[in-house]
């Protein structure tokens, strides 16, 4: 029996086995694999470990899309979360060669996937206040965003979830030096039962001036 001849459930059982690369080379064999390939229902898992990764066109983001993880754990990401008025010449040049690419990715995850439920992502310096606030106006089901040395968002961010991510649970800021007490403060009030941790962010030398620091510090917030 020639693997064809399974129904779409099945094919797309034993494709959920496959990592994304090699689910590619698989497609690349017949018209009716591919279009198992090109389902959404394929893809409601995303992780990548490189911004090489992203430029790929091995996975397909659709509206079944609900776990979305881009950690990028390379050297570069400490030039990159260098304050931009601390960077020599050279090290400005390496930034700008991948500077929005997280950034039209994670537009293109906005238009796409509306049922997105979770995104975590680390070491994706670039990554503005205005592609974070998009996500979570155009991600109404969010429920877990989880950043790490993403030294591009703000309060800004923190300030849009309260009227955009009215399902967010948890809530990371985890090396995100330009996040202030201030600003972790407000979010916590206006969102009760969100569980917030910011581990070595509100005290971090900041790329602008902060906001006055709040002295009360509520108890779901953990900062070290």
């Amino acid at each position: 029996m020639h693997i064809t001849r399974l129904n779409r459930e099945c094919l797309l059982h034993l494709f959920s086995f496959l990592d994304k690369d090699s689910r590619l080379r698989l497609s690349q064999t017949c018209r009716d694999l591919m279009l198992v390939f090109q389902d959404p229902l394929l893809w409601p898992l995303l992780s990548f470990s490189s911004l090489a990764e992203l430029a790929k066109k091995n996975y397909i983001l659709g509206p079944a899309l609900k776990y979305l993880s881009v950690c990028w754990y390379s050297s570069r990401v400490k030039i990159c979360n260098i304050e931009d008025w601390d960077k020599t010449s050279l090290q400005k040049s390496m930034c700008s060669q991948h500077q929005n690419i997280v950034s039209d990715f994670l537009l293109k995850v906005s238009d796409r996937c509306p049922n997105l439920r979770s995104l975590t992502l680390s070491g994706c310096a670039h990554v503005t206040d205005e592609v974070l606030i998009k996500i979570l106006s155009s991600c109404p089901q969010l429920r877990s965003l989880k950043l790490e040395n993403c030294s591009g968002m703000s309060d800004r961010t923190l300030a849009a979830i309260p009227p955009f991510a009215v399902r967010l649970h948890i809530l990371h800021v985890n090396f995100c030096r330009n996040v202030t007490q201030s600003g972790l403060c407000q979010v916590q009030e206006r969102c009760p039962r969100l569980v917030v941790q910011a581990i070595r962010s509100a005290d971090m030398i900041a790329d602008r001036t902060p906001e006055p620091i709040l002295q009360r510090i509520p108890r779901k917030l953990i900062l070290r």
